[in-house]
């Protein structure tokens, strides 16, 4: 096991859990963590210790400049390679990366729910008062 790998996967893991109202399961296979909201995926990421990977959503034309730009970007892996990346660890696979990859993924899945069925702001949150 890569311990840049180890936390290319903690990273990701990290961020999606920090999202509202995001699930986690493994419907596939022992070895995938998938992530969802509202029953839709947004992040897989392997605990395959010989491939240890992420993979996101994004727009065709972020993903092709991603692939373009990271020799450790690959089109996705398990779904559609068009809207799909992969990301394993190497140069310039960095924390911020890995964030705004997994927070941009979530927020596509977000976009193409229903409006009724999109998170809320979190029920935790104070609602700061208005001046009337």
């Amino acid at each position: 096991m890569s311990a840049a790998g180890d936390r290319l996967q903690d990273t990701a893991r990290k961020a999606a859990l920090a999202l509202p109202e995001v699930s986690r399961g493994r419907p596939f296979t022992p070895r995938l963590d998938v992530y969802k909201v509202a029953g839709r995926v947004f992040l897989i990421v392997t605990d395959d210790p010989n491939e240890q990977i992420i993979t996101v959503e994004c727009e065709p034309e972020h993903a092709r400049a991603h692939v373009h730009a990271y020799a450790s970007v690959t089109p996705g892996r398990y779904f559609d390679e068009r809207h799909w990346i992969t990301l394993e660890a190497g140069p310039g696979i960095v924390k911020r990366l890995i964030t705004d990859v997994v927070e941009d993924s979530y927020d596509l899945a977000v976009q193409r729910l229903p409006r009724r069925d999109r998170p809320g702001p979190p029920m935790n949150t104070p609602r700061t008062p208005t001046a009337g």
